[in-house]
């Protein structure tokens, strides 16, 4: 770190423990003694100000940042008055149950206040470093890199389009060393007791070995299967001598640019273990796809973490290691005995590692590699049970909290991001508590009416406000619950089985690349359609407590309202759980470029882009296009190879009316194939213009009723699947009997 560096992190960790222990204050001052009706009208105020300070900080201005820190200051303050009113006034009960049921809320509560204070300090001061390139840096002079993608069950298709993006990288071919390393194909598949795994095995590795040599690459395998992607990359360190490493995964596809944006890095700073650049998804995951089908319209997940969230943490030089897309100093890896292996999330593992020795990391927020998001909800689930548990993993064996090496406020960082995959705790508590009051009378909120609109709301409608103006443009309002209640079930029994035994958790490959041939409902739908009777059978029981008991029914209000919202949110995420048919497989993407379509007799047609894959594209031509022939050339240019490229194609179909023309890509030789992968997914500025496209901030209100619209439809289509699915299978049983006959 350079001393300019060093500076603003000594005077902002001041201004950071200055504005907490203002916040401390000022929330023990608003609890001083005064009636409810007055907390009331005191937490307006403050809201109006939090309101009008986070509403300047989303401007650039002159005093953005001194705005963004009132906010955050009186949103903390808000929080911290509530918790301390909650632990001072209302934590009374009658019986055993009944304090179990207190102190669970009170220990949600306090854990939802802690990470919202955590996030709030990480994401205070959100960097955006300069873009650096090698222009003008003496070729010969650059470091060697060693391209590492790591594959163990992937589709042969998947890695060719890889590696031919890796070769393409825009650096001294003599310099840049491409290795696949296959963990699929090892001696010990190889030789397998099983002797259909033996030779599936075998013929993967002839088959990638064959693929290494057509592509001219560096093929890897080992002997045994040991530590999971760890250990397949340690394995290839030890036999390679790339003074730099890239690790891709198996379907994360790098630009062009991709090296001439990160290598800068580390030639300007000697301490730098590590630059890491964003996943960009270039297909839609599960939630995206069947719940909101708006994958070019809104932020996706990835935005918030790799947009706002590693910006923030880059600030407090903590941005971590994530696995692949990132750029990794050889030496540096050396001196920890390279990816470290203790957790399944060996990426946040190793930098943790490293930042405790003192060592950097820098976080380039620049699309720079497209990968695949899980197809199905069970994919999806299965590689957020591996993060939650891998974070988990580290909280318990590297104590980040308390870890030598790191500065207060990297351990901050660390704690944010693992705390937050603490969450299906929490998210458990606040789904199933109102059951406690509504369906069993325990008295889990000892408050009145009025308190609960003096101290609870106030709370809640700030915590909501610095979430809009942090994460407003990546992350739009109620997305985060509806993720949160589709994982939560799932990764709480996970998270059990990590606290009971730490080292216990194996790593499991993400399915990815999978085609839906038909519309299914999910496996894992059974847990949400028993919380939504649970959740509807304590409705039922709250309008008879309405009924039956007059003097409490201000509260059973409240009460029926938090679990109606409950009910709205797992009604809608039914809609996730119908897996939609999906054949395609490549998502097209938005693009604009300029397109001659041409035939060998030398006529010719004008457009523009529509949407591309690596299988085709759509365009708009300027003309007339009936008459385009089913063979022609498709000529446009390339950011990525600098040229145009000439790609045979096929036309599948022309609308007159629209003048839409569909065509496939048809490349006949290696050198077209090449331009196909580099017009369609190696252009960063397309990722960028697309990212640009759907990071934007909306109201709250827009965004509550935008997940309203979309969810109150699901649980009606899966009545309607099941049904099918049950005439089906009468048929199917009617039909023998008929036969029989």
């Amino acid at each position: 770190m350079d001393y300019s560096q060093t500076h603003r992190h000594h005077y902002t960790s001041k201004l950071i423990i200055v504005l907490l222990v203002a916040s401390l204050i000022l929330g023990a001052l608003l609890l001083a003694p005064m009636d409810a009706l007055g907390q009331l009208l005191s937490s307006i105020v403050i809201l109006i100000f939090i309101s009008l300070c986070s509403k300047e900080a989303r401007h650039t201005q002159k005093y953005q940042h001194l705005f963004r820190v009132f906010a955050l200051v009186l949103a903390i303050a808000l929080s911290v008055r509530y918790l301390l009113w909650r632990g001072i006034y209302t934590l009374t009960y009658s019986d055993f149950l009944s304090m179990i049921a207190v102190l669970l809320l009170f220990g949600a509560e306090i854990y939802a206040g802690v990470t919202s204070v955590l996030g709030a300090i990480v994401n205070a001061f959100p960097l955006s470093r300069p873009l650096l390139s090698l222009e003008g840096v003496d070729r010969s002079t650059l470091p060697s890199v060693d391209v590492m993608i790591p594959s163990y069950n992937e589709d042969d298709d998947i890695l060719e389009v890889t590696i031919r993006a890796a070769k393409m990288l825009d650096y001294p071919k003599d310099k840049l060393h491409i290795h696949l390393l296959d963990d699929g194909g090892t001696d010990q598949k190889i030789n397998a007791e099983n002797p259909a795994s033996a030779a599936s095995a075998k013929q993967r590795r002839e088959r990638l070995q064959g693929l290494c040599e057509r592509l001219d690459i560096t093929y890897h395998t080992r002997a045994k299967n040991e530590f999971a992607k760890a250990g397949n990359v340690n394995s290839a360190i030890q036999n390679t001598t790339g003074d730099l490493i890239v690790i891709l995964d198996a379907d994360h596809v790098p630009t062009a640019d991709f090296l001439d944006r990160t290598v800068p890095w580390m030639l300007k700073n000697e301490k730098v273990f590590l630059v890491q650049t964003p996943h960009f998804m270039a297909n839609p995951d599960p939630v995206e796809r069947n719940y909101f089908s708006a994958f070019t319209r809104m932020p996706s997940e990835n935005d918030m973490f790799y947009g706002t969230i590693q910006k923030g943490l880059d600030y407090w030089g903590s941005s971590f290691f994530c696995g692949s897309a990132a750029l990794m100093r050889r030496k540096h890896l050396d001196l920890v005995g390279g990816i470290s292996g203790d957790s399944i999330t060996e990426d946040a593992e190793t930098a943790l590692d490293l930042h405790k020795m003192g060592y950097e990391s820098v976080y380039v927020d620049r699309p720079m590699v497209s990968g695949l998001a899980p197809e199905t909800f069970d994919a999806f689930i299965q590689q957020r049970m591996r993060w939650a548990q891998g974070m988990t993993q580290i909280l318990l064996l590297k104590k980040p909290f308390k870890a030598e090496g790191l500065k207060w406020y990297q351990r901050v960082g660390y704690m944010s991001s693992i705390m937050f995959w603490l969450f299906p705790f929490a998210r458990i508590i606040f789904l199933l508590m109102p059951l406690a009051y509504l369906v069993f009378g325990l008295q889990v909120y000892h408050a009145s009416i009025l308190e609960i609109f003096a101290f609870t709301l106030p709370h809640v409608i700030a915590t909501y406000m610095i979430s809009t103006m942090l994460f407003g443009r990546t992350r739009w309002p109620l997305v985060s619950e509806l993720y949160e209640i589709l994982q939560c079930a799932f990764t709480l029994n996970a998270l059990i089985k990590v606290f009971l035994k730490p080292r216990a958790p194996s790593f499991v490959v993400t399915p990815k690349g999978e085609s839906l041939e038909k519309t299914f409902i999910s496996p894992l739908s059974n847990i949400f359609y028993w919380l939504i009777l649970i959740i509807t059978f304590a409705l039922g029981s709250g309008v008879y407590k309405f009924i039956t008991e007059p003097l409490t029914r201000e509260l059973t209000v409240v009460v029926m309202l938090w679990n109606i919202f409950n009910l709205i949110l797992l009604l809608s995420v039914l809609s996730v759980l119908l897996e939609r048919k999906q054949v395609r497989s490549q998502a097209r993407l938005p693009a604009t470029n300029s397109v001659v379509i041409k035939t060998s007799t030398d006529e010719a047609w004008v457009g523009d882009l529509v949407d591309l894959s690596l299988g085709g594209a759509r365009l708009r031509l300027k003309g007339a296009g009936a008459l385009v022939p089913e063979s022609a050339t498709f000529t446009s240019w390339s950011h990525a190879l600098s040229k145009n490229v000439h790609i045979p194609i096929k036309v599948l179909h022309y609308d007159s009316s629209s003048k839409i023309l569909r065509v496939r890509f048809a490349p006949q030789n290696d050198e077209q194939e090449n331009e196909v992968v580099a017009y369609s997914l190696c252009d960063s500025l397309r990722w960028m213009s697309f990212q640009r496209r759907r990071t934007r901030a909306i109201s709250y209100w827009f965004g509550a009723k935008h997940v309203l619209k979309v969810g109150l439809k699901p649980a009606l289509l899966h009545m309607l699947v099941l049904m099918g699915k049950f005439a089906g299978k009468l048929g199917l049983l009617a039909k023998p009997a008929k036969e029989n006959q």
